[in-house]
């Protein structure tokens, strides 16, 4: 893998995380939303995640000859959680059927704030990869003084 695949691969993944923490904190500022545009509860959101060959002229020269193709990630769409809302009985709010039950998102704080760790983890390890394919560069510069 050249050093301008190597980055394009730790770009992409540092993107993909950024969106997939933007939906982490869309998720956990609208855990109390009962009421959105298209009616009823928020509905959580998550990024769906896709492998996709990086084309470069050091990968097209090494096709067939290595088992491993080198991959980057994209965010291949992003989904609505089909579970449903939860049923909480408060008669006295807005939104309160006739039994006293308000429908609320489908949303899970503890389970966010655990795929936000992870979510972040994953961007501090991109994040390291990049600095070393950067570190790697420089040195390799320094050979020719």
């Amino acid at each position: 893998m050249d050093f301008f695949s190597s980055m394009n691969v730790s770009s992409s993944a540092l993107s993909a995380g950024r969106t997939r923490m933007n939906l982490i904190s869309s998720n956990l500022a609208n855990a109390n939303a009962t009421r959105t545009p298209e009616g009823g509860p928020y509905k959580r959101k998550d990024a769906v995640f896709a492998a996709t060959p990086v084309d470069s002229p050091f990968n097209r020269a090494l096709d067939g000859a290595t088992a491993q193709q080198v991959r980057k990630v994209e965010v291949s769409e992003i989904v609505e959680d089909r579970n449903p809302p939860r049923l909480q009985y408060d008669p006295g709010h807005p939104d309160a059927n006739p039994q006293g039950y308000v429908a609320m998102p489908n949303v899970n704080v503890v389970e966010e704030m655990t795929d936000m760790i992870s979510a972040t983890r994953s961007y501090e390890a991109n994040v390291t990869a990049v600095q070393a394919a950067k570190s790697m560069a420089l040195k390799t510069l320094e050979i020719g003084r």
